[in-house]
């Protein structure tokens, strides 16, 4: 079915808007996805401030020709679904959702890639205004969220002086 060119305006539009906003964007594959899984999908993805918009491959090259954005623009293969962090004014809810953490979009799409990847892949993404190919963003998504690395360093920090600690309790009971 075609789509009307109001409705391509729109969707462009809403393309724009998505790749200005927003810091991250994932480039994903959902070839032969069912249902059920994409609705599970969609719903995590929005309760944790991350938006799905499925869009036509021309509309979105359309809109990255017209872009800024530095490197070269990954191979877009298959049925393409933008995965970005929501920033966005979300259509269904009405209301501003989001979260600050640029990662987050890759790291929980990444989930979803894991248990569905005979029918999921990431094809590569935008982040900080350059293109990443599809190796940079599962390095990305493989970084943990912020409280968990600020819980790894603060373990790192406080590690030589529990050891030294631990060393001096040692002494002290050898004296004893």
């Amino acid at each position: 079915m075609a789509i009307t060119k109001e409705k391509k305006v729109e969707i462009l539009k809403r393309i724009k808007e998505i790749f200005t906003k927003s810091e991250s964007v994932v480039f994903l594959n959902f070839h032969g996805l069912p249902i059920a899984g994409e609705s599970e999908m969609r719903k995590a993805l929005h309760n944790k401030g991350i938006g799905y918009y499925v869009a036509k491959k021309t509309l979105v090259k359309r809109i990255l020709c017209q872009s800024t954005i530095k490197g070269d623009e990954p191979k877009l293969d298959g049925e393409l679904a933008l995965v970005y962090l929501s920033v966005l004014p979300d259509q269904q809810a009405g209301d501003k959702i989001g979260g600050t953490d640029s990662i987050a979009p890759a790291r929980e799409i990444n989930e979803f890639v894991k248990k569905h990847k005979e029918n999921l892949s990431i094809l590569g993404g935008i982040f900080e205004n350059a293109f990443m190919n599809r190796e940079e963003m599962n390095a990305l998504a493989a970084i943990p969220p912020l409280e968990v690395l600020y819980g790894q360093f603060a373990n790192l920090i406080q590690s030589p002086i529990q050891g030294f600690v631990t060393t001096l309790d040692r002494i002290a009971k050898q004296k004893a």
